[in-house]
């Protein structure tokens, strides 16, 4: 499970495409956005970077959250 903050992400339709970018690259990818502390919880099997990088492409520039 990878935590990621994410800028820019303000709605619904946000979260929306930040799903779809995540799962343009790994289809069974579990992607939960907590909209409010502008996070992305993501299990993928794809690596934390390239998650990053897919994300921020889309327009949401994303960076992986400290873990707790």
């Amino acid at each position: 499970m990878h935590t990621f903050k994410v800028e820019k992400m303000s709605c619904g339709g946000c979260a929306a495409r930040v799903t779809r970018a995540v799962q343009s690259m790994d289809p069974e990818a579990k992607v939960e956005v907590l909209l409010n502390d502008g996070l992305v919880q993501v299990d993928s099997a794809e690596t934390a970077d390239a998650i990053a990088e897919a994300v921020t492409a889309a327009g949401y520039p994303a960076s992986q959250a400290a873990r707790t």
